[in-house]
């Protein structure tokens, strides 16, 4: 549909012109089949949706895998808002899509700057790995991984130092939110059926030494 021509135009030019250290996009095909570097990416950083319908994949997608989004943008709506009649073209947008376009872009820079703060503070997300991380993955998405040695065999599970993190900041004690730890693992990670309790333990074994570590 026009509109969705609509939203990858609008899209990238934040990306590439606007607010290109700052942002990233995810691929929502593959998010929604089940793409776990962008599902994680989505789940541990602010994320703003920009569907083209009513039905917003995007926006429900996001909350349905990942969580809420941090804002979203339905440009069928905007195009209402804004009298801006009937967006048409593929393609070829038509004069009401392209002005659709420069609304978008104003109202995504617009979000990115309210969630981000003003481009000149430079505030970004904390990336800083930690000993034993290596900073990205497959999926290109800039989410760290770790690697534990299981069974003899070092593992690498995408996300760990992030959930790990996330756990810890909650007050989380390590045997009582061990089933819980490894459910959120499993989100992004496959594991073995036939192993999973050797894998819960060595997985509950680092987030103690994780939580360990950060104590005076």
């Amino acid at each position: 549909m026009a509109e969705g021509t609509v939203t990858r135009l609008a899209a990238l030019k934040v990306l590439h012109e606007l607010r290109p250290a700052r942002t990233v996009t995810i691929c929502l095909p593959l998010f929604l089949a089940g793409g776990a570097g962008d599902r994680a990416f989505a789940r541990f950083h602010s994320t703003i949706t920009v569907d083209g319908c009513e039905l917003r994949c995007a926006a429900r997608g996001t909350e349905m895998y990942s969580g809420k989004p941090a804002a979203s943008i339905v440009i069928s709506e905007l195009a209402r808002e804004c009298q801006l009649g009937k967006i048409e073209g593929r393609r070829q947008l038509n004069e009401a899509g392209r002005q659709a376009v420069d609304l978008a872009v104003q109202r995504i820079t617009e979000l990115v700057d309210k969630i981000l703060g003003p481009p000149e503070l430079n505030i970004l997300p904390a990336q800083g790995p930690a000993p034993a991380q290596k900073q990205g993955c497959s999926c290109g998405s800039a989410i760290p991984s770790m690697r534990i040695s299981i069974v003899g065999k070092s593992v690498e599970f995408l996300a760990l130092p992030l959930i790990f993190k996330q756990f810890r900041n909650q007050g989380r004690d390590p045997q009582v939110a061990g089933n819980e730890l490894f459910e959120a693992v499993k989100l992004y990670n496959v594991v073995p059926a036939p192993d999973e309790d050797i894998y819960r333990a060595a997985i509950v074994q680092e987030y103690a030494a994780f939580c360990a570590e950060a104590r005076p």
